[in-house]
């Protein structure tokens, strides 16, 4: 892809997140690029979808909802009802309108970083591992396992981080996005084949 001015991109980003938001974007978007590293991904389309993966995050509900249906985003009726899933379909209208973002990859990194989807491309495993994992995070449990297994098994990874945030869910009043339990389920089965077909 052409080269884009990341630096510059990070400095117009800044001024519209909060400061914990940005400190966390900028954690996020340093893993990804070790992980990218790593793991033979393109770095320069690690470091941009890590940092924009949130673009859209602090913007406020109502606006976002006036967002998405100005431009024709569509939202299931789980995302109506959990605001916190919004800011990644907005996101993609962000990255390409304010920051010219027309790759493909890029976008579906930034559109799949909040719930995950079976099957993902190399890239969006990579930001959204990067999102759980990054040097700010600490609630989760696991953390240094994941942490580890991130820098030798994308595949793995993904699994372990499903498998504590669909337990970790199930144990709180929230409820699940249908694509997070698709995507668990995916890579559930995925590690049952590898490990043998051993159940979990």
């Amino acid at each position: 892809m052409e080269n884009i001015n990341v630096k510059k991109m990070q400095d117009r980003l800044e001024k519209y997140l909060e400061h914990d938001r940005f400190l966390h974007t900028q954690g996020v978007m340093y893993t990804a690029t070790s992980l990218a590293m790593c793991h033979g991904c393109d770095i320069q389309k690690a470091m941009i979808a890590g940092l924009l993966h949130d673009c859209a995050k602090c913007i406020p509900t109502s606006k976002k909802l006036k967002l998405c249906k100005k431009h024709g985003i569509e939202l299931s009726s789980f995302e109506m009802k959990n605001e916190s899933l919004l800011h990644a379909k907005v996101g993609v209208y962000i990255a390409k309108k304010k920051y010219n973002i027309t790759d493909k990859e890029i976008l579906g990194a930034i559109r799949y970083h909040t719930t995950g989807k079976p099957d993902m491309t190399q890239l969006e495993k990579i930001i959204y591992i990067a999102d759980y994992i990054e040097p700010g995070r600490f609630k989760a449990v696991n953390l240094p396992l994941i942490r580890k297994t991130a820098f030798q098994d994308l595949d793995e990874t993904m699994y372990l981080i499903l498998r504590d945030t669909l337990s970790y869910l199930n144990g709180t009043s929230n409820t699940l996005d249908d694509m997070t339990e698709k995507a668990y389920e995916y890579y559930r089965k995925l590690h049952q084949q590898r490990k043998g077909g051993t159940k979990v």
